[in-house]
């Protein structure tokens, strides 16, 4: 059985956890806070049986829960694995100092991966000896919910371990997708923020609503895109495929994309569109609807699960 370290045990970490255990990896988790570790396997506990339920977990809870392990020190986290997921917080300062350690205290053929949203490989593992097994893997959240992981390699990462790490994540259950060089944000965030940005400025042009442009994807391009990709959907929309779609519509592309500016996000704008959100959705109620979305996304994967793939 393989071993994977699992640094930082926040909502990430754990969830990283149940990906790993669920595949049959052994998981070493540690937090440099322990209320963190005990907190995330009660959430593990919790979440295993759901899983079960929904057919997205093979083996007994009680024994994917066996798997992890919560351990007291960094050096314990690291020792004995194949591969680290560092989980720490979002500032280079401290994912620098992280890795720092980590490449101290881990063997030099432990593959050392970061679940960064969008600091590059190369802001906080440039000084490091073993720099060269040194990747992003940034997953979505939750991974163990939605499979898809960006491993997007530093200038000197060893072409090998991105090769290695695809490889892990395929046996994992995840769907590893590489990013060839480093750009701000990776792949996924750049095409949420195009969407996402679009979506403001819709709203704050007074075009629509924020709930109905929420409806407008949830409804319309959501449903196309749960299991086809951008590129694969405008293919479909042609009898001529994509080279025909472009040649029907290019022309409002190029229409669009020339009135599109940068948007400012300015307290004004953020404070209008977060009371747009409030009405629909109290503060007081954000957990549950958190809550809300995992299960929905359970039942989505279960579904997608009993679908043959294309």
């Amino acid at each position: 059985m393989e071993t994977v370290g699992i640094v930082g045990a926040g909502l990430i970490g754990r969830a990283w956890a149940i990906v790993f255990a669920r595949a049959g990896f052994a998981v070493k988790i540690w937090d440099v806070a322990p209320a963190a570790t005990a907190a995330a396997q009660g959430f593990i506990a919790e979440r295993l049986p759901e899983l079960r339920a929904a057919g997205l977990l093979r083996d007994a809870p009680a024994a994917v829960l066996a798997r992890i392990s919560p351990v007291a020190t960094l050096a314990e986290a690291v020792a004995g694995v194949v591969h680290v997921q560092e989980n720490g917080p979002e500032r280079v300062p401290e994912k620098t100092a992280l890795f720092a350690e980590m490449d101290r205290l881990a063997a030099p053929d432990v593959v050392l991966a970061s679940s960064t949203s969008g600091i590059p490989a190369r802001a906080f593992t440039e000084a490091l000896a073993g720099r060269g097994r040194t990747l992003v893997a940034h997953p979505v959240n939750p991974p163990y919910l939605i499979p898809v992981v960006e491993l997007c390699p530093a200038p000197w990462t060893d072409p090998a371990i991105v090769t290695r790490t695809r490889g892990l994540m395929e046996r994992a259950g995840q769907v590893p997708a590489t990013v060839n060089r480093e750009v701000a944000g990776f792949v996924l965030n750049r095409l949420q923020i195009a969407l996402v940005s679009e979506a403001m400025r819709l709203v704050a042009d007074g075009v629509i609503s924020a709930e109905d442009v929420d409806a407008t994807v949830k409804h319309g391009l959501g449903l196309r895109w749960s299991f086809m990709g951008p590129l694969e959907t405008i293919d479909l929309n042609a009898p001529g495929g994509l080279a025909d779609y472009l040649g029907r519509y290019g022309g409002l592309y190029t229409e669009v994309q020339e009135e599109t500016r940068p948007l400012a996000l300015t307290a004004e704008l953020i404070a209008g569109l977060h009371g747009a959100r409030r009405a629909v959705l109290p503060m007081e109620a954000q957990a549950a609807r958190q809550e809300w979305r995992d299960r929905r996304l359970m039942g989505l994967l279960a579904h997608k699960a009993g679908q043959a793939e294309g």
